[in-house]
């Protein structure tokens, strides 16, 4: 899907294209959304250097991800996308052209859906491509700060359930679903720094002063965040540590349990078996009170036991 977005005097323009459409004279946001074999050829026409395939667009290396060739500036970031209580990691291309950017993406991305929102509403005064990109990476880095946010709550709520019998199995899902995220976060996070970096350090001619100070305030956005990031994973660290270890815990007071029993009715098993051997010289074989009395000795005995390891204060 081709969507052009045309924007002047805040009033924002939005034009579904096809192949057979020529680019708006106005247009400074070009978007494609999965774009089939048609219209990548399309694209081709439109573009001086090859353009991105999806393979291209999720390397990791920097040579593939941050780089200028005749087309402009190209930037291959991943953005965060929160899908029920999960943290995705999504990648979109974005080519910053002299006269409009161009983004790539093979998913649905709820930033781009809030800054074209943004825009329709006319909270935003961009009339610049590199206006553009530079909020969309502000509202990103917002983003991320929230969703670090918003893991300190799930973290709170998990320390009071560390200690609760009945919910170690959750808590020990919400870690790991936490800790994913957290991950995801961070590399969202370094990624980030990485594009700015870039483009502070090779594109700064083409972007004004204003520009260049939102970048130097997200660059010290992110620097703040990333202790916070840390400071989660080792917090993440020591409620697994803490989880594992009441968990530990648990299973030691049922094993210990178990062991007392078992020793408790060692003697009255003891018993038991002496006088199921049945021999002929036992006396209490034809004594009358003999069943009662082994009876009374099997019970006194586990008794015995039992306040034996009472008074050591081993139960």
């Amino acid at each position: 899907m081709i969507t052009a977005y045309s924007y002047q005097n805040r009033q924002l323009t939005i034009t579904e294209l096809t192949v057979d459409h020529v680019l708006p004279k106005d247009m400074i946001w070009l978007d494609l959304y999965k774009p089939d074999e048609k219209e990548r050829e399309w694209l081709s026409h439109i573009s001086v250097e090859e353009v991105p395939d999806e393979d291209d667009i999720n390397e990791i290396e920097a040579s593939a991800r941050f780089y200028q060739n005749n087309d402009g500036l190209h930037i291959n970031s991943l953005f965060p996308q929160r899908v029920g209580q999960d943290v995705r990691a999504v990648n979109v291309s974005f080519n910053l052209r002299e006269s409009f950017l161009l983004t790539i993406r093979e998913e649905d991305v709820g930033l781009i859906r809030l800054l074209r929102n943004y825009l329709r509403l006319g909270r935003l005064e961009i009339s610049t491509p590199q206006g553009l990109l530079i909020e969309l990476f502000n509202l990103k880095v917002d983003y991320l700060s929230d969703l670090i946010e918003d893991v300190y709550t799930v973290l709170d709520n998990v320390s009071q359930q560390v200690f609760e019998n009945d919910e170690l199995d959750r808590v020990f899902k919400l870690i790991t679903l936490q800790e994913d995220s957290n991950g995801k976060i961070r590399l969202s996070l370094l990624d980030t720094q990485r594009s700015l970096r870039y483009m502070q350090r090779y594109y700064r001619e083409q972007l004004s002063d204003a520009n260049m100070k939102d970048l130097r305030e997200m660059l010290s956005d992110i620097e703040s965040l990333m202790p916070h990031s840390q400071f989660i994973f080792d917090k993440l660290n020591f409620l697994l540590d803490a989880a594992m270890g009441f968990s530990g815990l648990q299973q030691n007071k049922i094993i210990k349990i178990f062991s007392v029993a078992a020793v408790v009715f060692m003697p009255p098993t003891l018993i038991a078996s002496s006088y199921g051997m049945n021999f002929g010289g036992m006396p209490e074989l034809t004594w009358q009170f003999g069943y009662p009395m082994a009876i009374v000795m099997m019970l006194a005995s586990a008794a015995g036991t039992y306040l034996f390891f009472k008074q050591k204060g081993w139960l």
